[in-house]
């Protein structure tokens, strides 16, 4: 999994490396190797109570957002729904910089509670997941590649932020994060965990719902990415079904084939929820 999700070790003299694998495209450029270290070593050294560390991003990371967020506005306007778009206008994320964890923090928590906190790397399922009941996100901090601004391998501040802020600030979607979290508190198994996961990933990742007769993204991994947004409607987009979210397998190198979509915003926040706040393990 190293070319997929960039573990971060910790050598002999305690030196901080975040591995990319060789089809990385940062894996020839040492620079950009240089900085995914240090930005994991600062969350890395990070402690809770203390600040939240805030890197000085430089001007390539900033015109890398900037790119985003420009290719991003058309298609989010085309294809997001109207929940996402009303969140994403008052939340209010910068276009024009990188926004800090703390910035994000300050401008999300008047609207639904939650708050932004620093991770190295890919978080395990069960503190990222179990850190929804307590009103935690945790985020990297770091951006891709800058020669190639539209595309990720792993999940980056971008995914983080512009993928799943805008859907926490809606507060009937940041209910439905805390229960995933309450929910993974009650499951024990790895494979129960695995069984929220996917329906996680079915729903808030890459979930849709039926608007005015066409298919429209909430899914933070859709919106997140230009390619996604630009791709889903040619998934075979199935009705919203939970045993088969569980059951279906799912490559996340590639655009996603399969897709369950809501009747409508209501219809998932209801149904969702009732999964989720009504799981046991034994369900699975």
């Amino acid at each position: 999994m190293a070319d997929l999700y960039a573990p971060v070790v910790r050598d002999g003299q305690g030196d901080i490396e975040v591995v990319l694998g060789a089809d990385h495209p940062g894996f020839s450029d040492p620079a950009y190797r240089a900085r995914r270290n240090a930005l994991a070593a600062l969350a890395l050294d990070w402690r809770r109570g203390d600040p939240v560390p805030e890197p000085t991003y430089s001007d390539v990371e900033h015109r890398v957002w900037q790119t985003i967020d420009r290719e991003l506005a058309p298609l989010h306007r085309r294809h997001a729904c109207r929940t996402y778009l009303d969140a994403k206008e008052e939340l209010g994320l910068p276009g024009d910089h990188v926004p800090q964890l703390s910035e994000v923090t300050a401008r999300l928590q008047p609207l639904s509670g939650f708050s932004y906190l620093p991770v190295a790397g890919l978080a395990p399922l069960r503190d990222f997941y179990g850190a929804f009941d307590h009103g935690l996100f945790y985020s990297t901090q770091y951006l891709r590649h800058p020669s190639l601004p539209l595309y990720t391998p792993e999940p980056d501040i971008v995914h983080e932020v512009v993928g799943h802020a805008n859907q926490l600030a809606v507060p009937e979607l940041a209910a439905i994060y805390r229960m995933v979290g309450a929910a993974v508190s009650r499951t024990r198994s790895e494979a129960g965990l695995r069984y929220l996961s996917r329906i996680f990933w079915f729903t808030m990742e890459f979930g849709v719902v039926w608007e005015d007769g066409e298919p429209k993204a909430y899914g933070a991994g859709i919106l997140s990415s230009c390619g996604e947004t630009a791709a889903y409607g040619g998934a075979d987009i199935r009705p919203l079904d939970f045993a088969a979210m569980g059951r279906q397998a799912y490559d996340i190198t590639r655009y996603q084939p399969v897709l369950f979509a809501a009747r409508s915003m209501t219809h998932l926040v209801d149904a969702v929820s009732d999964f989720y706040s009504s799981y046991q393990e034994e369900a699975a």
